[in-house]
């Protein structure tokens, strides 16, 4: 079976996001006949010669419209080698969040710049988001080489200083790999091109196909936030109690102990119900009922982790916030904190620090976090959790923080310290 490899583009508008996209989806024969005859018709009504393969990806109407990208969008591709998920996330400073949402799971980011603008603003913090989410692997695609005439001293110079700069962020060498690309042309995108003889690299696809990814969710402790409580209470099933949800990390089996948090009752898992018939093993991304051994009141939103292994019972956060709202974020709002299926108000404590993701440095004790802003925040809540290190388990490491009135999300959070 071939490995699976989660990936995330990001880059500043212009870059040719959608274009890199498209020209991998098109090399790799992802693409059905009836989208390419759409494409190449819209590409002549646009008195084009060849089809523009950034339509292949610029779905939404209004993108065509408006000439960007407004929303993360999935996008599945496959090689003999390996499959793939892209998560394709927007380029305006504004939508920030589509980024975090989109590189939240991913286990490489191709972050794209300009071969003629090099290294800028939007590139840094981009790549400060990525290194804060933890995603383990980068490439900088250096694009649209050929119209820096597949300039080598222009491409050495951009890769230079964006190693330097990862290096900061605390990427080791090795986990960055630059590639000069033209996403129009097709240069070193799935094939190497003759147009870059000084370029002894992969492609970006040979080099997805073969880049070692994160450790398998599966080797991780056992994390099963209970999404429903099934009861049917028919004859057929009159004492049937089942609690059903996603396997957020690590393995269950018949027969394992396990915690039900935030209670801190113990049981044993007595079967894996699925629509297909139970199970002797279910592993992380699973969606599965799990019914145990003792009549516990379990409720959505609790938590069944290992017996040997759980999470930490608190109800005080300390974590990394990227603020997504226009409305700053200050000491004592009452705020949503939703973590995994259940939801619990908070009220924010101390403001710790916001990071300056330009100059890769802390400003403690700031007076607000404004849009866009990463700080170290506390929050209280007022009810107890289970919580992972995001580090240690991303699933349940991650939470949301929410408007009390509208329910909009203000900000992306990571349980513990991400930057210093």
């Amino acid at each position: 079976m071939s490995s699976l490899l989660r990936l995330a583009t990001a880059g500043s508008v212009d870059d040719g996001k959608s274009t890199l996209v498209g020209r991998l989806l098109y090399d790799t024969k992802s693409v059905l006949a009836d989208q390419l005859d759409a494409v190449t018709r819209a590409s002549v009504d646009k008195g084009l010669s060849t089809p523009d393969l950034s339509l292949l990806v610029d779905g939404l109407r209004s993108e065509r419209e408006q000439g960007i990208t407004i929303d993360v969008a999935y996008r599945y591709f496959a090689t003999p080698k390996r499959s793939f998920v892209l998560a394709d996330t927007p380029g305006h400073v504004q939508y920030t969040r589509n980024t975090v949402t989109g590189a939240s799971t991913a286990q490489l980011a191709v972050l794209l710049v300009d071969a003629r603008k090099g290294v800028i603003e939007q590139t840094r913090r981009h790549a400060a988001v990525l290194a804060l989410l933890g995603v383990p692997q980068l490439v900088l695609a250096v694009n649209k080489i050929d119209l820096v005439d597949y300039d080598e001293a222009t491409f050495t110079v951009i890769a230079k200083e964006f190693a330097s700069h990862a290096e900061t962020l605390g990427y080791p060498q090795g986990s960055v790999l630059a590639i000069p690309v033209s996403a129009l042309e097709g240069d070193n995108v799935a094939t190497r091109s003759e147009r870059t003889p000084w370029y002894s690299g992969p492609s970006l696809l040979e080099h997805l196909e073969d880049v070692p990814v994160a450790p398998d969710p599966h080797d991780s402790a056992l994390r099963f936030p209970v999404q429903y409580v099934i009861r049917p209470r028919t004859p057929e099933y009159p004492d049937y109690r089942g609690y059903a949800g996603q396997i957020a990390a690590g393995t269950v089996r018949p027969g394992d102990e396990i915690v039900v948090l935030p209670q801190g009752i113990r049981s044993r898992i007595e079967r894996i119900d699925t629509a297909d018939g139970p199970l002797d093993e279910a592993g992380a991304g699973t969606s599965v009922t799990l019914l145990l051994t003792d009549d516990i009141d379990i409720s959505r939103g609790d938590l069944i982790a290992a017996a040997d292994a759980p999470p930490r019972v608190t109800d005080e956060i300390t974590g990394t916030l990227c603020w997504l709202s226009s409305k700053p974020l200050k000491t004592g709002a009452r705020v949503l904190v939703k973590h995994g299926a259940r939801t619990v108000q908070a009220l924010v404590g101390e403001l710790h620090a916001r990071f300056d993701e330009q100059q890769l440095s802390s400003v403690d004790s700031p007076a607000s976090l404004e849009l866009n802003d990463i700080g170290l925040v506390t929050l209280r809540l007022a009810e107890e959790l289970g919580v992972d290190d995001y580090g240690v388990s991303p699933r349940t490491g991650a939470f949301l923080v929410i408007e009390p009135k509208d329910g909009d999300t203000l900000a992306a959070g990571l349980v513990g310290e991400r930057f210093s």
